[in-house]
């Protein structure tokens, strides 16, 4: 499992001209779920991104997580994270998870988040669909993870 995680100001998610889901301060996190990702991936992920200690704190240091400051998070499925582009010009999605099984796991991490984080304060994009995503970059921080520690 894969996650782009950024601080935000603000982000939003649209979907055919209409906002689905927004959130304000917070975390915008772009989740990938490859063909082999488990139970351990989702408690990996979801530990990570619900203590993550990515926001500043009163001294301005790195040092709060989305729990600590009770920010928001907006997670979006997208498998394009599993895109490997090593070879040609065109990238190769094979890693991704079938769709079928890709919506169980995406379905199980945000199950495992509102169980261990306030419901209400996690949003979704629309699985399967194009979606335009608006992201307020706050720092800007981002960071990579991936549940199999490949990065």
């Amino acid at each position: 499992m894969r996650a782009v995680v950024q601080c935000v100001a603000e982000s939003s998610v649209e979907v055919n001209g209409v906002v689905v889901s927004s959130i304000g301060r917070g975390l915008n996190v772009l989740l990938g779920v490859s063909g082999d990702d488990n139970e351990t991936d989702i408690d990996y992920i979801c530990d990570k991104l619900l203590n993550l200690r990515i926001f500043k704190d009163s001294d301005d240091k790195i040092n709060l997580s989305i729990k600590d400051i009770n920010g928001e998070l907006l997670v979006i499925s997208q498998f394009t994270l599993y895109g490997d582009a090593r070879k040609g010009r065109r990238p190769s999605f094979t890693q991704s998870a079938a769709h079928t099984d890709a919506v169980k796991l995406y379905e199980k991490v945000l199950d495992k988040m509102r169980e261990n984080y306030k419901s209400d304060m996690i949003k979704t994009g629309v699985f399967r669909e194009y979606m335009r995503v608006s992201i307020v970059n706050d720092g800007p921080t981002t960071i990579l993870l991936d549940s199999k520690r490949g990065f």
